[in-house]
């Protein structure tokens, strides 16, 4: 049997999102809010795949809701908020029931433009983390979710002025700093779960290169942890981060660093030699690294055995 051919379906505008769910169309060119109490809507088929190049948050609450990412899917049916940034893709499988309650953002970048907020936007890692890395809130944090929702709906709903917009983009950035603030706890609160996660990091690390994978792909890369580990790289470094106070980065440098200080110490190999069997590509890479987290070179590192 033939397998389906998958479709996809750019969203370059507001307008786009509004035609695919059969809503009116936007009070704004730019940007519009949704309150899934107030409005009724149909989900795209299961076969469409959106080019999202729009930013969309989202707070879903009493949502009989299947999302896809990759092979695997996650029904979200409590109070969760979802981040997508221009030029992901995501698939929506139509299910039995939309959202009852919450709310969806959508906001062009070009509504962004002239604000702090289009840089500073793109430097929230959580807009790159995978679907399943969702942020599940607390009923209090819902409150406050939904309270700056319903500011900016406000806002959406007047006369459009001078200062509407600049109202919004401050809404929306208290959003970003409370969806940060709330991210942070769940990675606290999920503390035993992020500890083993450190443990396998580390393990990870050993294995790299016990089973000399260093031949094959080179330096231990953040990526290469969270494929394995099937997340998504800004997710782990972020957890990793809170949990144990280094990123992800950090603690390959750190692997890295312990490996050349042991055949320092124990073989007669050049550094230049080490550094190509650690899988830098030159030799002058690790003397950078080696100066700045230890404040000594290699060659100083291995006379102090003599």
């Amino acid at each position: 049997m033939k397998a389906s051919k998958q479709h996809f379906k750019a969203i370059n505008s507001v307008n786009d999102y509004h035609s695919l769910l059969r809503l009116e169309k936007p009070e704004h060119p730019l940007m519009s809010i949704i309150n899934f109490s107030k409005v009724k809507y149909i989900n795209p088929p299961s076969e469409i795949t959106l080019v999202m190049n729009l930013y969309c948050i989202t707070i879903k609450q009493d949502a009989d809701c299947v999302i896809r990412y990759g092979p695997l899917q996650f029904d979200f049916n409590e109070g969760v908020m979802l981040f997508i940034k221009p030029g992901q893709i995501i698939s929506v499988q139509r299910a039995s029931e939309n959202a009852k309650e919450g709310y969806m953002l959508l906001i062009h970048p070009d509504f962004l433009a002239s604000f702090p907020l289009a840089l500073k936007i793109k430097r929230y890692g959580f807009f790159d983390y995978a679907i399943h890395e969702a942020l599940f809130l607390s009923d209090r944090e819902q409150v406050h979710i939904n309270a700056i929702m319903a500011g900016i709906e406000s806002e959406y709903h007047i006369n459009i002025d001078m200062f509407s917009q600049e109202a919004i983009v401050t809404y929306t950035e208290l959003l970003l700093v409370y969806a940060n603030r709330f991210f942070n706890r769940q990675f606290i609160t999920r503390k035993a779960k992020n500890d083993q996660l450190l443990v396998q990091v580390e393990k990870l690390l050993d294995d790299y290169y016990t089973k000399n994978l260093v031949i094959k792909y080179g330096l231990p890369s953040v990526q290469y942890l969270a494929d394995t580990l099937n997340m998504s790289a800004n997710y782990l470094s972020d957890t990793l981060r809170v949990t144990s106070g280094s990123s992800a980065q950090s603690h390959i440098q750190h692997k890295i660093l312990e490996e050349a200080k042991i055949l320092l110490s124990t073989s007669q190999l050049s550094v230049s030699e080490i550094a190509y069997q650690l899988g830098f590509e030159r030799p002058q890479s690790l003397n950078k690294l080696f100066k700045r987290k230890v404040a000594i070179s290699p060659l100083e590192y291995r006379a102090s055995f003599n």
